[in-house]
């Protein structure tokens, strides 16, 4: 099979969770022997996708697609790999009751409800878009990717010694709620740390070398790689219900049993996707 990977941007030009988890899908897909185009979201143009009809269409993060190509995409085979909640205006439901937005803030509805396929991270992730757009075609993953180096370095960190201290990622997005990571682990005399680097081998290291991490997001998570990362390594996690990762019968688990699940999850998820255009 072809396929055609879309997104607003690729691991090389930002280390996100979405980015590097589409990196890890477009190297296993690679290695089934699948051939996989790469291309930004605003190069994906309607006359790209007129000359490529018969390719298979993965849309990651899609802010950057025009709706032109939108339009174009529905004569076409494709799944929506979601990372968060673009069918929203605000792209957060944790605003609203019951994270159900009123219907005026639904967007880009025809695009999901075409798509042969909305594969969302987690149990809780599938729900909320399930509350919101009513629709038959969404797929819980059940987890997240990382690469196998990620998943060693994860692994050798869940055996070391943790310091008596709480990991928090200092982070400027709103929606991450630094500032109540804190004020809880001063109010609960936690000694903590912020963690911060550009680095992602760097950050894992920081994060994963104390004993707990503290993470309160007020937007309702797909998954949070930051929370698995954290169990990976066998650490305690403060968190509240926002966290998909929380919901998931796997949650329990922690260090290397975790780890081997996830492992396993890059052959499932790389096969989930195939069976779908199959």
């Amino acid at each position: 099979m072809e396929f055609v990977y879309s997104a607003d941007f690729f691991a090389h030009e930002i280390n996100g969770g979405a980015e590097l988890n589409d990196m890890e899908v477009i190297k296993l897909l690679h290695i089934q022997g699948e051939k996989v185009s790469a291309v930004h979201s605003e190069e994906l143009t309607p006359e790209y996708i007129n000359e490529n009809k018969d390719s298979n269409y993965i849309v990651s993060n899609f802010i950057k697609l025009s709706e032109e190509s939108k339009r174009a995409l529905l004569d076409c085979k494709y799944v929506i790999y979601e990372h968060d909640h673009k069918y929203l205006k605000s792209r957060n439901p944790g605003q609203w009751k019951d994270l159900k937005a009123p219907a005026e803030e639904i967007v880009n509805l025809e695009f999901y409800k075409s798509a042969a396929a909305i594969l969302c991270q987690s149990g809780f992730h599938a729900g909320v878009i399930k509350k919101n757009l009513n629709l038959d075609n969404i797929i819980n993953l059940s987890g997240n990717l990382w690469s196998e180096s990620a998943l060693d370095l994860l692994e050798i960190m869940s055996e070391k010694e943790k310091a008596p201290k709480c990991s928090i990622m200092d982070s400027l997005i709103p929606s991450k709620n630094t500032g109540l990571a804190i004020k809880y682990c001063k109010a609960k005399k936690i000694n903590y740390q912020l963690v911060k680097s550009a680095s992602y081998q760097e950050f894992l290291t920081a994060l994963t070398a104390n004993e707990s991490l503290a993470f309160f997001p007020s937007t309702p998570e797909t998954l949070s790689r930051i929370v698995v990362e954290a169990r990976m390594a066998g650490m305690k996690v403060y968190t509240n219900s926002l966290v998909g990762a929380s919901h998931e019968e796997w949650f329990s688990l922690k260090g290397k049993p975790l780890i081997e699940l996830m492992r396993a999850r890059r052959t499932e998820i790389a096969d989930k996707i195939r069976r779908v255009f199959e």
